[in-house]
């Protein structure tokens, strides 16, 4: 009897060490769903619902998760909005200066860089302007044409003319446009 009693107890030792695996493992499926889907839903409803359809139907029930889990965690949806927005920015039309081609900001008049003028403050309302602008958009006063262009009138006026006709260049060079400031170099 003590081959047949030692048998029995290495049979209940395998059948108990073997129970014990899959105990262990059948927790370790629950926790690792609760975890993943804790990873991909802020809905604690979601969470204990995956928890509990592997819970109840074991390795079925993982199956059944797998095939109806979100696709991305929260962190990967969080850092594609991230990219997605990182390229927006990117899209967007930034400021920069014509002269050296620096950035820079709406609000500046001249660049700090290159001393190239910006913008031209509205001689009315001290709004900045666009360089091109000859008639201000916030106040409707006319601004000061540059040197030998007509001078024009607000909306619908007829436009009075210098005496002086305009200068012509003979070669227009590329940057005719760009206008300095103090500083020159």
């Amino acid at each position: 009897m003590g081959v047949e009693q030692s048998i029995s107890q290495l049979i209940l030792f395998l059948v108990m060490g073997g129970g014990a695996v899959a105990a262990a493992l059948w927790m370790g499926l629950v926790l690792w769903t609760w975890r993943d889907m804790k990873a991909r839903s802020r809905e604690p409803v979601a969470q204990l619902a995956a928890a509990l359809v592997v819970a109840v139907l074991n390795v079925f029930g993982l199956i059944i998760y797998l095939l109806l889990r979100p696709r991305e965690t929260l962190t990967e949806a969080y850092e594609r909005s991230l990219e997605e927005e990182a390229l927006l920015q990117g899209i967007e039309e930034k400021p920069a200066c014509p002269g050296c081609g620096r950035p820079a900001q709406n609000r500046w008049q001249v660049c700090p860089y290159c001393h190239t003028r910006l913008k031209k403050t509205c001689a009315n309302c001290k709004e900045l302007l666009e360089l091109g602008w000859n008639l201000c958009p916030y106040c409707a006063t006319v601004q000061a044409a540059p040197e030998g262009e007509p001078r024009r009138r607000a909306a619908g006026r007829t436009a009075s003319v210098r005496s002086n006709p305009p200068v012509r260049r003979e070669t227009p060079s590329p940057d005719a446009q760009l206008e300095f400031v103090e500083g020159e170099e």
